[in-house]
């Protein structure tokens, strides 16, 4: 049941220029849409509406028209910057390999309570949906829930796909064609709403490569599709008319692929949204972006969000470059081609005309370079696809591409459908192809395909385009919160990947990287423990993920990042989830919604800055605020110059009669101090608080440098992990 406030931020939209729109003063439409239309959302009092602006009886509908009329503007200068997160800026469920590096194979260990996710609502927003895939197959699955409020804009709505809604505001505004139906012409959507909870699909693969057996995280979950991107961009508008939407629905699980560009948390449409839906119970796991490796890049950072980094499976789609002297370097392709000649074939590099465009193989940049019927060796970057790199190399004559990293990216390579005979090889491996080809006047290579390979010891590692912390919005909340797989995901697609219209275009699958990838993996067991622990919150939820998730690696050792060094805290979050550990926690930090108020309180926010997240009229001078540290988080960022002393409390949801006994990692230069030591607990459900304290010791860090551990409380047959950052002033 939904609660009702006395007051409550609807969203108005305003186009502040439609009136002063004249077609003399303006040059062109596109003219137009540069230079003058802006799109202002402004939060404003509404009395006696329910959450987001839904009363009991109020037409969702007729509220979405009359309330958010006119959306964002068309003009891609002038938008907020909402988009989608796979890493489509370089590049480009869930399938037995990632079932099996998550520990959640079918039938595994705690995860039969959960039943696969049966009976919980998923609810995805992105491109929509292709629903005729089988991995969207309702056959065997129950009816929705009683308390499914939702409907259906297409035909093919079943027990799986419940419901599925198009929000294209701003696009009904500017081009007057109406409300498209929420089906994928994308794929991002289709791939990412599989991950969370594809069912079961035999005999998948990608050109051959990655076979097995498909099925996303929760096979068993309904799934409420809301399309809210249309092209690249997804607008605010768009995105709260469909979270308004979700809420009113009634689903369980909230998934969004989507990034913005970070801010203040009352400015970011996300975290206002997820406020709402967290109050009403619903779990909302989001993408951390993909500007990684660099740090403060991330998206998502409010902490009644779930903050998804992303990580490699232990899957490799191998392709070798071979040298004329002898030397091999391993690679990645999806694309292997059976007819490709393994002896050696002229080696050029793109840029050996001086040009830094045709070292990076931009489009027409290979014009004039003599590449016909030679290996070429592209370097990653500028903004250019790697997909597109390869076909400058083909529309040149090339025959394969050898495509380098750069520097900032390491180690970590990916697996394309490229369009030619084509390897992704490291930083390490391009500088070493580099000098080969310096050192003889005739360079000579090849590719040679050796297919899918398991059991790569360094995996889970942390993608290179992960995006990295520490939060610029709140740097006392520890973020991104945790990892989980999104390179080289197997997860259903729209389309032939190979431009073969004879293909089955009902069973095929594409290979993807990207945040947007690793999100529906947490959506996906965020919804299996929604099945086991009904009661639970989207905090204990979160709790669970986080302190029981991994800090080692399939080979034991640490889990490292593109540099092949250990991955720092900013990287990890509170580490790789174990969703089979993340069942049966212990115990857990839990938090209910009005404790966010005080923090966003100390946060310095004013009084309707603080409403307009709350959903409700706030005045802090009512509310004693506290430090971002004193939230009843799973993590802790510190920033150290004083001592610090931060409380939390936990709940046992692990065995009626235990205790727990503390264990600290502390981080360099840091003295830490739990009190007590001990931790006992009589049943279930029962709390306890513990205070730490962070002091500096004599070391040789500088302000602004920073330094991780962590504590774990450990008891008979449980422990509870949470990772500490500290930053020196």
């Amino acid at each position: 049941m939904m609660d009702i406030t006395h007051f409550l931020y609807l969203i108005l939209l305003f186009n502040f220029c439609s009136l002063t729109v004249q077609g003399s003063e303006l040059s062109s439409t596109t003219d137009f849409e540069k230079k003058k239309v802006q799109t202002y959302i402004v939060h404003v009092e509404q009395p006696e509406v329910g959450v987001l602006g839904q009363s009991d009886n109020l037409d969702l509908e007729n509220w979405h028209k009359s309330f958010l009329p006119f959306g964002e503007s068309a003009s891609h200068e002038n938008q907020k910057g909402v988009y989608l997160s796979p890493s489509s800026k370089d590049t480009a469920y869930t399938d037995n390999a990632h079932t099996q590096i998550l520990g959640a194979a079918a039938g595994n260990g705690n995860l039969k309570e959960s039943n696969f996710g049966k009976g919980v609502i998923i609810g995805v927003l992105d491109t929509g949906v292709f629903p005729s895939h089988p991995s969207f197959s309702d056959e065997g699955m129950p009816p929705p829930p009683a308390k499914w409020k939702g409907r259906c804009e297409f035909a093919t709505c079943n027990n799986k796909i419940i419901g599925a809604r198009s929000f294209n505001i701003d696009g009904n505004m500017t081009n007057g064609t109406g409300v498209q139906p929420p089906i994928d012409d994308d794929g991002h959507g289709t791939h990412t709403a599989s991950t969370a909870a594809g069912r079961f699909v035999n005999y998948a693969d990608v050109l051959g490569n990655a076979e097995g057996t498909a099925v996303g995280m929760a096979p068993l979950a309904h799934l409420a599709i809301y399309k809210v991107c249309f092209g690249e961009d997804c607008g605010d508008s768009n995105i709260l008319a469909a979270l308004d939407a979700a809420i009113e629905d009634g689903v369980d699980v909230l998934s969004l692929s989507i990034g913005d560009d970070p801010g203040p948390l009352f400015q970011d449409n996300i975290a206002i949204g997820g406020f709402a839906a967290m109050k009403n119970g619903i779990f909302v796991s989001c993408s951390a972006g993909n500007f990684g490796p660099f740090n403060t890049t991330l998206s998502n950072e409010a902490p009644w969000l779930l903050t998804v980094g992303a990580s490699t499976l232990d899957r490799k789609i191998v392709a070798i470059a071979k040298l004329g002297n002898g030397e091999e370097f391993d690679g990645e392709s999806v694309f292997q081609p059976n007819d490709f000649p393994s002896m050696l074939l002229p080696l050029v590099y793109a840029g050996m005309n001086g040009k830094p465009e045709s070292a990076l193989c931009a489009e027409g940049s290979l014009k004039g370079v003599d590449v016909k019927g030679k290996v070429v060796l592209c370097e990653r970057g500028g903004g250019i696809a790697r997909i597109a790199k390869g076909q400058e190399v083909k529309d040149a004559g090339g025959a394969a591409m050898i495509l380098m990293n750069d520097e900032a990216n390491g180690f970590s390579v990916e697996a394309d459908v490229h369009v030619l005979p084509a390897t992704h090889v490291s930083y390490a491996a391009g500088l070493k192809i580099k000098a080969y080809i310096n050192s003889t006047a005739a360079p000579k290579a090849t590719i040679l395909f050796r297919g899918t390979i398991l059991g790569e010891p360094s995996s889970p590692s942390v993608a290179s385009f992960s995006s990295r912390g520490p939060s610029l919005a709140s740097p006392g909340i520890l973020k991104p919160d945790i990892i989980g797989p999104g390179v080289n995901i197997l997860a259903a697609w729209p389309f032939p990947v190979d431009n073969n219209t004879n293909t089955n275009i009902k069973s095929t699958f594409n290979i993807m990287s990207g945040t947007s990838m690793s999100c529906p993996h947490l959506s996906g067991i965020a919804a299996l423990l929604k099945s086991s622990h009904p009661t639970w919150s989207p905090a204990a939820i979160k709790s669970a993920m986080m302190t029981t998730a991994d800090l080692l690696n399939i080979g034991g050792k640490q889990i490292v990042d593109e540099t092949l060094q250990p991955a720092d805290i900013f990287a990890t979050g509170a580490g790789h989830v174990n969703p089979s550990r993340a069942n049966n926690p212990g115990l857990i930090y839990d938090i209910q919604p009005d404790d966010y108020i005080p923090y966003l309180c100390g946060l310095g926010y004013k009084d309707e800055e603080v409403g307009i997240l709350a959903h409700k009229p706030v005045k802090c001078s009512e509310n004693p605020s506290i430090p971002e540290g004193e939230l009843n988080y799973p993590s802790f960022s510190v920033k150290l110059g004083p001592s610090q002393t931060y409380t939390r409390t936990m709940t046992n949801v692990g065995e009626a009669n235990s205790s727990y006994e503390v264990m600290v990692i502390a981080p360099k230069g840091v003295d830490v101090i739990v009190k007590p030591t001990k931790l006992y607990f009589s049943e279930l459900n029962q709390k306890a608080t513990y205070s730490i304290t962070f002091t500096r010791v004599e070391s040789d860090y500088r302000t602004g440098e920073f330094t991780q551990g962590y504590i774990k409380w450990v008891s008979a047959n449980y422990f509870v992990r949470s990772p500490i950052a500290v930053r020196f002033e």
